[in-house]
C-alpha cells in the first residue's frame, strides 16, 4: 500500500501524506459511522494512534463487523493510508469479542502484518462502545477533554467502512456504495451492499418486504437514529441501518413526539433521582455533565444559565432515555433542545481546568447490549445477520448534501449521461465539505432541492 500511493501523485512537491489526504478528498469520503465529517480533515492531523471504530455500538447494526470478517485486508489497506499521513506508529482495530468469527479473522490479519504497527482489541459488549470518548478510554485509558476530540490526546478514531472506501481511493474509485443493515419488521434481515441515493423503498422491497401493513423506519440504529418520514427517503453515505417497526413500538415513540411537548412532560414529570446523571457515559468519563439538573432549567433561563452550558458536552447517546429514566421521560430531547439554544447563541463551553477522573463504579455501570436489547423490546430482532450480496436499482436520488459541512456544488445539467464515479457535486470554494460522485451509469432526470436523480 505505502508504495501504492505515487501513481496519485498531485505535485513534485508534494509528500505521500498530502497525496494520500488528496486522495481521500477527492473520493468523497466522509465518516461512514453516522456524523458524516469529510475524512480528509482527520487524515491531515498529525497523531500517534489510529482508532478502527469496529464496535458495532448500536444494537441490531452488523455491516461492520461484515466488513472486518470479509475485506479485512482492504480495511487494513485503508487504516495503513490513515497511519501514513497521520504519522501514527500504531493502528488499533477494536471490535467486539462477541462477533467471534469477525475477531478471529482480525487476529489473524494482525499477525500476518507484524511489524507493522497494527494491533488487535477486543471490547466488551457493552452501550455505547462505540463513543468516540468511551473507546479512546477503553482502548488507550485516556479521557478526551470536555466538548473535545481524539485528536487532542494524539489519537484518530476511524469507522471500518470509511477505512475500505479509503482503500478504494487508492485504488481510485470514490464512493459510490453503501454498506447496510436492514432488519426488524421485514422478510429477510440482511446486510447490504447498495448505490448511494437508493430509496428505502427499493431497499425493503430487495429485503422481501415488510411484515406488517403499518410501520415506520429507523434510519440507523435504535438508539440515535431518526424516523424517516416515509420511505421515499434515498439511503446516504452515513445510512448504516434501516429498522422497521410498528408505529407504537417504544424505539419509534419517543423519536416522533412533538419535541415540545417532550419538554412539558420532562420539566413537570422529573422526579430529580440522578439515574440519568448516574448513567450517562460522558459523566462516567469525568465529564461535567448531569442530566438530571437541565430537567428542571425553564426555556426562558437557558441562555443565561451556567448549568445549561452542560448540555453542550452531551452526546445524545439515548442511554438517559431508553435505559435510565423510571419516568419513561426524555433528558436526551430536553438536552439536545438546550443544546441547540446554546448553539444557536454562539454559547462556547470553558472547562473549569480540573482533571478528569473517571467515576470508579464506571464498569460496573455500563449498559450491556443485551439488557438494552431487552428492555427496548428488540430481542425478537436480534440476530447475526448475514450478508445478501449486492442489489442496483434503476434510479437514484443522490443528495448533495450528506455530510457535515456544505453541500456539494451540483456540476451536472439535466440530460447530462454519467458513469458511476464520475464527479456530479464538488466542495464549494473555501468551504468543508465533501464531494458527491454518480452512484450508477445512466442519465440525470432532474435535479431539485438539492438532489440529483438519475436513471440507468
Amino acid at each position: 500500500m505505502r508504495g501504492e500511493t505515487g501513481r496519485f501523485a498531485t505535485g513534485e512537491g508534494s509528500s505521500v501524506g498530502e497525496q494520500i489526504v488528496d486522495i481521500i478528498r477527492n473520493a468523497g469520503v466522509v465518516g461512514a459511522g453516522g456524523a458524516g465529517l469529510p475524512t480528509h480533515v482527520k487524515a491531515a492531523a498529525t497523531v500517534d494512534t489510529v482508532l478502527v471504530n469496529g464496535a458495532s455500538c448500536e444494537p441490531l447494526l452488523m455491516s461492520d463487523p461484515y466488513l472486518l470478517e470479509a475485506e479485512i485486508e482492504n480495511v487494513i489497506r485503508g487504516l495503513k493510508a490513515v497511519m501514513d499521513c497521520t504519522k501514527a506508529s500504531r493502528g488499533i482495530i477494536c471490535l467486539k469479542g462477541k462477533h467471534a468469527k469477525a475477531f478471529a479473522v482480525v487476529r489473524e490479519a494482525v499477525a500476518r502484518h507484524a511489524g507493522e504497527g497494527l494491533e488487535a482489541f477486543e471490547l466488551r459488549d457493552f452501550y455505547p462502545a462505540g463513543d468516540e470518548h468511551v473507546l479512546v478510554h477503553e482502548v488507550l485509558g485516556k479521557t478526551v477533554p470536555e466538548r473535545g476530540i481524539p485528536l487532542q490526546i494524539g489519537a484518530v478514531v476511524s469507522n471500518v467502512e470509511s477505512l475500505y472506501n479509503i482503500a478504494l481511493a487508492m485504488d481510485g474509485k470514490p464512493v459510490t456504495h453503501r454498506y447496510l443493515t436492514i432488519t426488524g419488521e421485514i422478510a429477510h434481515p440482511m446486510v447490504v451492499k447498495v448505490p448511494v441515493g437508493t430509496l428505502v423503498s427499493d431497499v425493503i422491497a430487495f429485503a422481501g418486504g415488510a411484515t406488517i401493513a403499518d410501520y415506520r423506519v429507523v434510519d440507523g440504529g435504535p438508539m440515535m437514529g431518526r424516523v424517516l418520514p416515509d420511505v421515499h427517503q434515498p439511503v446516504t453515505k452515513t445510512t448504516s441501518g434501516l429498522i422497521l417497526l410498528p408505529p407504537t413500538h417504544t424505539v419509534v415513540a419517543g423519536k416522533v413526539m412533538d419535541p415540545a411537548r417532550i419538554r412539558r412532560i420532562t420539566n413537570s414529570v422529573c422526579c430529580q433521582c440522578t439515574r440519568c446523571t448516574d448513567l450517562c457515559p460522558r459523566n462516567l468519563l469525568g465529564h461535567s455533565l448531569h442530566p438530571h439538573k437541565l430537567m428542571r432549567i425553564p426555556e426562558s433561563l437557558v441562555a443565561s444559565s451556567p448549568i445549561a452550558r452542560e448540555a453542550l458536552l452531551c452526546s445524545e447517546c439515548g442511554i438517559c432515555e431508553k435505559f435510565a429514566c423510571p419516568m419513561m421521560v426524555s433528558p436526551r430531547e430536553v438536552n439536545a433542545q438546550i443544546k441547540k439554544v446554546l448553539m444557536r447563541e454562539g454559547a462556547k463551553w470553558e472547562s473549569s481546568g480540573k482533571e478528569l477522573v473517571a467515576n470508579p463504579f464506571r464498569n460496573s455501570r455500563q449498559v450491556p447490549t443485551m439488557r438494552l436489547i431487552q428492555r427496548l423490546d428488540l430481542e425478537k430482532y436480534y440476530s447475526h445477520t448475514e450478508y445478501a450480496g449486492e442489489f442496483t436499482p434503476s434510479v437514484v436520488h443522490i443528495r448533495l448534501g450528506q455530510h457535515i459541512g456544505a453541500p456539494a456544488a451540483c456540476t451536472v445539467a439535466v440530460g447530462n449521461k454519467v458513469q458511476q464515479g464520475d464527479l456530479i457535486g464538488e466542495i464549494p470554494e473555501k468551504a468543508m465539505g465533501a464531494r458527491i460522485h454518480a452512484s450508477i451509469s445512466g442519465t440525470v432526470e432532474a435535479i431539485a432541492d438539492g438532489v440529483v436523480t438519475i436513471r440507468a
